[in-house]
């Protein structure tokens, strides 16, 4: 979250000495917000709206506990003697450094792991970086230095357990009427992934849905009369920046539809990075589970749908809307 204001919140605690349980709950709340540490007691935070939301909230808790609490704004140009001071308490150089070296060191071991593992752990990791990006209002470098080591975790992890996933074509996507494509055989690569077990279920629930799937060894074992996805050559595949789920809800005129376009950006996410998304790493640690528990691809993608179905009718929920048939 960055922040351009020229003021701060100051955050004055006393609490009471005899409730070691309070004083631990505000302290970490206090730093699970990113609040920076004048002295004991005494909080900063650039000045917003969650950052009032935050200390409005530890006050009450604090008057409650028979504590006192108070909330000062701090008039402070950030670029002076003064604000210098103060963004050095959210100096996050240190904790962007480990999460990189922790990924460094994962990639490295990509070779020996099982791939659950391996995905287990980047997603740790990735949940990590994202919790600190979320508290750090004054990105620089060393922001910018992760997230080049994350996408390059991201590439090796695809390298080393994806060798085959498709290139990005470039070029324009063309509109498909889905009436030429009912009762089509559809191909993808085997061992599906979140892109090609999500572009399925999309297929089957949107655009085709008595079609049929061929789990391909290699793209070059695809029947002539089947259909594609998610491998170079194909009719549907990596498109510029979208992702195969994405080129589909495109290509059949699918994108007014508000919960597949949550959908395509949560798949975007967990397929090529990018924004993350909150349920992401829940959802990457269940098709894990399930691709280890599930023995071929038809099993994993009957599992899978429901899933799919229940959170795209989450999304369509949220947004005050019915589902779409």
């Amino acid at each position: 979250m960055t922040t351009t204001a020229s003021n701060w919140f100051l955050f004055i605690a006393n609490l009471p000495g005899r409730n070691q349980t309070l004083r631990m709950r505000v302290w970490r709340s206090l730093k699970a917000s990113g609040a920076g540490t004048l002295r004991d007691g005494v909080y900063v935070l650039p000045v917003s709206d969650a950052a009032r939301e935050v200390f409005e909230r530890q006050k009450q808790e604090i008057q409650g506990g028979g504590g006192t609490a108070y909330i000062l704004e701090l008039a402070g140009e950030m670029v002076s003697p003064q604000g210098n001071a103060l963004r050095a308490l959210f100096d996050r150089t240190p904790e962007y450094e480990a999460i990189a070296a922790t990924l460094h060191a994962l990639r490295e071991e990509f070779a020996k792991l099982e791939e659950s593992e391996a995905r287990r752990r980047l997603a740790a990791a990735r949940r990590e970086a994202a919790a600190l990006s979320a508290v750090d209002f004054f990105p620089g470098e060393s922001r910018a230095q992760l997230d080049s080591a994350m996408n390059d975790a991201e590439s090796a992890l695809t390298a080393q357990f994806s060798p085959e996933e498709p290139h990005a074509a470039k070029g324009k996507i063309l509109r498909r009427d889905r009436k030429g494509y009912r009762g089509r055989v559809w191909a993808t690569r085997r061992r599906m992934w979140i892109d090609r077990v999500c572009s399925a279920w999309l297929i089957r629930r949107f655009i085709d849905p008595k079609a049929k799937f061929v789990w391909l060894k290699l793209p070059k074992d695809c029947p002539k009369r089947a259909i594609g996805f998610d491998f170079d050559g194909a009719p549907f595949t990596h498109i510029d920046s979208k992702v195969t789920f994405e080129v589909l809800v495109a290509s059949f005129g699918l994108e007014n539809d508000t919960a597949l376009s949550r959908l395509g950006a949560l798949v975007h996410y967990l397929d090529v990075g990018g924004i993350p998304v909150p349920e992401a790493a829940g959802f990457a640690a269940i098709v894990s589970g399930a691709r280890t528990l599930q023995p071929n691809d038809d099993a994993l993608l009957k599992h899978v749908s429901p899933i799919l179905d229940s959170l795209y009718h989450s999304y369509a929920n949220s947004e005050n809307e019915g589902p779409k048939k």
